[in-house]
């Protein structure tokens, strides 16, 4: 048996569990088996989200030493593992002080986990195709002045484009939904403002990208909605808008995954933060629309 004392600052006190050795689970599986809420997304070593950091409380030689290659390339990309710590591991039997929880294997020993826990990052967002860990918006990014770029086009595009709606769906006389749209727009122009004071000293409109590097050209929080249609409902555009928003999440999600440097990836995390909650609103939007219609 192992004693496992898990610590955080999103724990109310620390918890210790037992831990049966050598059944292959991992930290990560006992961690949701006692509702220890260490953050995670991907559980296969590829996104960095289940960082821990281990202590060993036995004197003795540490057991769980091994570390994957996945294990080893995510905690690189992290900053929290040095090329001499890996030679350490793997030729001195000395445990590195960061590991994955999915990937670390319990061991016969008695361990302390820290976390801190991603707090940019919801505990559940909403759900991404696998895609999203891949799509790029067309080009990598590769600058903090780069991504405020796409991030000022995104938003400033949404606001346009809702506004664009608005209009649309007013010019055939469907006012209910105009207005929705109108409060859409704003919504976006509000984002966009945040996006721009997030960018601080630097100017986001050097580096706004163009239209060609986004996937079909437009950018991800567009509806496929073009013209005014006096049929459509508020429910059919809260819908439609909701598509967007996710796309919108995916974008920034991807890129919080994809990128190398931890500058962007800690400001697109918080894009991610941002967009969850927007998809959130929507969906509650939408659940109070459809209640609504079945009164």
């Amino acid at each position: 048996m192992a004693n496992i004392t898990f610590s955080s600052p999103s724990l109310a006190k620390d918890v210790t569990v037992y831990a049966v050795a050598g059944d292959r689970g991992t930290i990560l599986a006992v961690a949701k088996e006692h509702k220890i809420p260490i953050p995670f997304d991907c559980q296969d070593g590829e996104c960095g989200s289940c960082l821990i950091e281990v202590k060993q409380l036995d004197s003795q030689r540490a057991h769980a030493i091994s570390l994957t290659e996945k294990e080893k390339e995510q905690l690189r990309q992290l900053g929290k593992i040095t090329a001499e710590e890996i030679k350490n591991a793997e030729t001195s039997d000395v445990a590195p002080r960061f590991r994955l929880a999915c990937q670390y294997i319990v061991r016969d020993e008695d361990i302390i986990v820290s976390f801190v826990g991603d707090e940019t990052v919801p505990a559940k967002g909403p759900a991404v195709t696998k895609a999203a860990r891949v799509y790029k918006g067309g080009t990598e990014i590769r600058s903090l002045e780069e991504f405020f770029g796409y991030a000022v086009k995104v938003e400033e595009d949404a606001a346009i484009h809702y506004d664009q709606l608005s209009k649309s769906m007013a010019d055939v006389g469907n006012t209910e939904v105009a207005e929705l749209f109108a409060k859409l727009a704003e919504f976006s122009r509000l984002h966009l403002a945040e996006a721009q004071k997030r960018a601080g000293t630097i100017d986001p409109s050097l580096h706004i990208p163009a239209d060609y590097v986004w996937p079909d050209h437009v950018t991800p929080e567009r509806t496929a909605l073009w013209a005014g249609d006096p049929t459509l409902s508020r429910l059919d555009a809260l819908k439609a808008a909701l598509q967007g928003e996710k796309r919108g999440y995916e974008f920034y999600y991807a890129v919080a995954h994809v990128s190398k440097d931890p500058a962007i990836v800690a400001e697109a995390k918080q894009f991610v933060k941002e967009e969850a909650e927007h998809v959130a609103e929507l969906e509650k939007w939408i659940a109070r629309e459809e209640y609504a219609r079945k009164g």
